[in-house]
């Protein structure tokens, strides 16, 4: 029988700070900006495990739920409510930056015998960050998601506010804890998409005649592929209303 997929999402309460002390202040709020901030700042983060295996044919089930429930909140309860640089070991060497906290995460939860295979697990810091693991891509490696938004007009008389998600690929480095220099990604968007965009006629700005969500997704990559500071582009969705969205993947 073939493997099948259960998702499972959970939410838990912290606090971080992204500090490296043998770096001076100036390096710190280069490297991350706001996110350097004394004495750190607080997310209602939402973690997403997804799961394999084969279905019981007693329960109809991949996993017991509540068996699964009860794994995440225990092993959660040791993150909820805490400053993670100050209250856990885990971060006393590394930066607990969303790429980070997921790996801590992915191996305490490999360890549970009770929850089936893990494949993926997506750490949300809130709705404008995402980061990714995968069974099939390994721990050093992760997937980034920022949401951007820009509202502009498209066919001529109607505009729309666009929601962007872009996702970016690659190895989590081991200094910064981070797959790419988000300050440095925020700065390309704003300046290569955000900005042009926002308020405009996308016909003029692109000089097209007609401009369809995927002609601007396709669009959006172009002018942003090229120029990713660290990490490859991988993904870039554009959300047009909660019933349709457009994605374009190269």
């Amino acid at each position: 029988m073939a493997s099948v997929l259960l998702n499972k999402r959970i939410e838990f309460c912290a606090s971080h700070r992204y500090h490296k002390p043998e770096w001076d202040a100036a390096k710190n709020r280069a490297m991350f900006g706001a996110c350097n901030n004394d004495p750190g700042h607080g997310h209602n983060y939402m973690l997403e495990v997804t799961v394999a295996g084969e279905v019981d044919q007693r329960t109809g089930m991949v996993v017991n739920l509540f068996d699964l429930k009860r794994v995440l909140l225990q092993v959660l309860e040791e993150f909820d409510h805490k400053h993670l640089n100050l209250d856990l070991p885990y971060f006393e060497r590394q930066i607990p930056t969303s790429e980070n906290i997921a790996r801590v995460l992915w191996d305490k939860l490999q360890a549970q015998p009770d929850i089936g295979t893990l494949q993926r697990l997506s750490l949300y810091e809130d709705e404008d960050l995402c980061a990714d693991l995968t069974a099939e891509a390994g721990q050093e490696v992760a997937s980034v998601t920022r949401r951007y938004s820009f509202t502009a007009v498209h066919d001529g008389h109607r505009g729309h506010t666009w929601d962007l998600f872009v996702s970016v690929h690659g190895p989590i480095d081991r200094e910064t804890g981070m797959v790419t220099d988000i300050v440095a990604l925020d700065h390309l968007l704003k300046e290569r998409v955000l900005v042009p965009f926002d308020g405009r006629d996308l016909r003029i700005v692109l000089a097209t005649p007609s401009v369809t969500g995927e002609y601007l997704a396709k669009a959006v990559w172009d002018r942003i592929a090229s120029a990713i500071p660290a990490g490859t582009l991988q993904l870039v969705k554009l959300v047009q209303t909660r019933d349709l969205f457009y994605e374009y993947a190269g």
